[in-house]
């Protein structure tokens, strides 16, 4: 029997500049933070926070994050390999041949772990409201993830296992011959229609949310798709293969109880709604 599908064979690399591939990973997850930068800075404007705050944030943000997806890859999915050899981590060339490879291998839980991390530096030192914060950026985190995951569409990895369904992707670049779910696409579009709904909220809801309720929502939908989506993809190391539930999906139930935790104690009103913790600031 003959099915509609995608025969899918698009060069990672936009364009070369002598042995520097620009690759299409490295320029949605760019544009990504980009929009999501712009969009902050509504916010910070919207609520009267001086927009240099946002500036030095900026720059937790990015170091954090990149230390955390490229972390929670080596430790979560291959820790044989990186642990005995701890100084390939953060080389983004093979240390064997000297040939530029990028960052292979990037985990969005480790991500999260990296974003936690730099809010709670971030707060240390200027003493804005960690949970404020937290509420805002989840807002735009979406988007982000969402221009990362078209990026790994166009470097034909992690996707899923065979379909029938005529939205299939054959991945011609890895030897693919059957069609496979594009659950790059499932992601992307999962963190857009987050994304839209957070903004609703934020932007238009008639009664202000009350402060870690938005943070709880994002948790909730994000990693509980995230669950669910994982059960139609392919395992990205062997030692999954013999597990009921793969590293992504053990990764992702602490952070949907943590939502909830987190929608429980905002309707409990826990959380404070200043923006300053300090009175100084």
């Amino acid at each position: 029997m003959d099915f509609l599908y995608v025969n899918w064979d698009i060069s990672p690399v936009i364009f070369n500049i002598g042995s520097f591939g620009v690759r299409w990973y490295s320029l949605l997850f760019a544009v990504g933070f980009c929009a999501a930068y712009f969009i902050l800075q509504k916010m910070f404007k919207k609520e009267n926070v001086d927009v240099e705050i946002l500036d030095k944030f900026t720059i937790y943000m990015f170091v954090s994050l990149l230390l955390g997806l490229r972390l929670g890859h080596c430790l979560f999915y291959e820790p044989d390999y990186y642990l005995p050899r701890p100084w390939e981590i953060f080389l983004p060339f093979n240390f064997e041949t000297g040939q530029f490879i990028g960052f292979q291998g990037l985990a969005s839980h480790g991500g999260a772990i990296g974003i936690l991390t730099g809010i709670y530096l971030f707060y240390r030192k200027t003493k804005i409201n960690y949970v404020w914060i937290l509420d805002r950026l989840v807002i735009v985190i979406p988007l982000v993830g969402a221009c990362v995951r078209v990026g790994n569409l166009m470097n034909s990895e992690i996707y899923g296992v065979e379909t029938t369904l005529p939205w299939g992707f054959v991945f011609l670049r890895n030897g693919e011959t059957m069609p496979k779910h594009p659950t790059q696409l499932y992601e992307a579009l999962t963190c857009i229609v987050i994304f839209v709904g957070l903004m609703i909220y934020y932007f238009k809801a008639k009664c202000k949310p009350r402060p870690g309720n938005i943070f709880g929502i994002f948790l909730v939908a994000l990693f509980g798709m995230r669950i669910v989506i994982e059960t139609i993809k392919e395992n990205q190391v062997g030692f999954e293969d013999g597990m009921a539930f793969n590293m992504g999906q053990l990764l992702s139930v602490p952070f949907v109880i943590a939502g909830i935790v987190f929608i429980y104690m905002s309707y409990k009103k826990k959380f404070s709604s200043e923006i300053f913790l300090d009175k100084k600031k």
